[in-house]
């Protein structure tokens, strides 16, 4: 069986979702017809027998605040409004997309087993499930800061990892990242896309994800599944991810395509993914399944993807970490982590998200100050703006150049950046230098011109 039967198995899946969608468009109607207002789709993932009606009246979102933002956003409906958009700051947590991108490493002792394992297809399962592992972080339904152009965040003091991302991109918001320890490197570039939909957004994760681990050198892409975003202003926010996820070894041609399933009728199908590996002859050996916001497991298959005789489903050493008990902004215990000066390196760099004035304010809770301070950041941004056209130059990321490479993928063309080593460089200076500073007193600055006024 090869991965294009193991997707037309996933059709019967995507036929039955489609059923289950056209049912509950019956809902929908409803919500319209009484509430007086076009396009909004408001779903239940419980899948409770209440009204429709009733559910869009849930959420974090007051009557008033809610027509006020619907007839906002009515006129980007269709459009990607990943950077387009000015939103208060009641919908967003105290992390930017770059610590986001950092919570991938939470579990990257899988990428240390998979660099260490002598099967080739225990690499693949190791390495994807590595790759499943965020999703039950990533499905929090609060909105992270836009990094500002020149923006960085590092990470240290996990697994013996080095984290350096960098904003390098505004228009199109573009972030690019490097990871490394003694088993593998990480490198990414993200640019991501979306289309508001109404009371719903897709997010098409169009980036690179390169992991190469180092004992034999073996490359791996990832390829992961779009998402979505439902009940935005009418309902209670939640977020799922449906589709595949594809991760090829680059080196020897095995592949690991894992299905996610869609959230259907009383949420059925929610979490829940399955798959396989694949040798270079696309045959199937070894079946993985699970859910994304538990754990998975694997067992070796025949060629026609069915389970060996005499063996077992067997757990991967990965299970979801326990979390915080009514954590306000459903944070893990990492998600803490990242967000806490417990991971930064000693000397950290001023452009690092940590610092910025409005992400900590809005930790501490003081809601004011926070949209005060994003306003204020996003003014000074545009004046940078305005400066470097005014002296005819364009910005230049720190800690990695763009390449003449153009990556083609499903949902548009990427520019690739890829890690200078200069971070390296700086870092190895930073760490053998005696000056001590405060990092929580240290001030915001990734900008480029010092004496444009704020």
């Amino acid at each position: 069986m090869s991965p294009n039967d193991s997707k037309n198995r996933a059709g019967f899946l995507n036929s039955l979702a489609s059923s289950i969608t056209n049912f509950g468009s019956v809902m929908n109607k409803s919500v319209n017809g009484l509430m007086g207002y076009e396009g909004i789709e408001v779903i239940n993932p419980d899948g409770s027998t209440e009204e429709a009606e009733e559910e869009a009246g849930r959420g974090r979102w007051k009557q008033e605040e809610r027509d006020g933002y619907w007839k906002m956003m009515q006129k980007y409906i269709g459009s990607d409004i990943t950077s387009m958009v000015t939103l208060p700051v009641i919908i967003f947590e105290p992390m930017t997309t770059l610590q986001k991108m950092a919570e991938l490493m939470e579990y990257s002792h899988l990428l240390d087993m998979a660099d260490k394992t002598q099967d080739p297809y225990m690499r693949m399962v190791y390495a994807s499930t590595w790759a499943i592992s965020v999703y039950y972080a990533y499905q929090r339904t609060w909105k992270p800061f836009n990094p500002i152009l020149g923006e960085t965040y590092e990470m240290t003091n996990h697994n013996g990892i080095n984290f350096i991302a960098e904003q390098v991109s505004h228009h199109p918001p573009m972030s690019a990242a490097h990871a490394e320890n003694e088993h593998f490197s990480y490198d990414c570039t993200s640019k991501l896309k979306s289309k508001l939909l109404g009371n719903s957004i897709d997010f098409y994760p169009v980036g690179r994800t390169r992991v190469t681990l180092k004992r034999d050198g073996v490359v791996l892409d990832l390829v992961p599944p779009p998402t979505k975003a439902h009940n935005l202003i009418f309902g209670r926010t939640w977020v799922d991810s449906s589709g595949e996820m594809i991760m090829t070894n680059l080196t020897t041609g095995d592949k690991a395509v894992l299905y996610f399933q869609p959230c259907g009728w009383f949420g059925s199908g929610r979490y829940e993914v399955d798959g396989y590996v694949y040798n270079s002859a696309e045959e199937p050996k070894i079946l993985v399944t699970g859910k994304w916001n538990e754990s998975l497991s694997y067992q070796a298959c025949d060629t026609e993807g069915e389970p060996l005789t005499g063996t077992e489903l067997k757990e991967v050493v990965w299970k979801v970490a326990e979390a915080p008990e009514k954590d306000k902004y459903q944070y893990t215990h990492f998600a803490h982590k990242i967000n806490s000066f417990d991971t930064a390196p000693s000397k950290l760099l001023s452009s690092d998200s940590r610092l910025r004035p409005d992400r900590y304010a809005l930790d501490t809770g003081d809601m004011t100050k926070a949209g005060y301070e994003k306003s204020s950041l996003e003014e000074r941004q545009r004046a940078e703006k305005r400066t470097r056209e005014e002296k005819g130059q364009r910005f230049v990321p720190k800690w990695f150049d763009e390449t003449e490479e153009v990556t083609p993928t499903q949902w548009g063309d990427l520019e690739v950046y890829q890690f200078n080593g200069k971070y390296l460089v700086h870092r190895a200076a930073a760490d053998n230098s005696e000056i001590n500073t405060d990092m929580e007193s240290t001030k915001f600055n990734p900008w480029q011109f010092q004496d444009t006024s704020p």
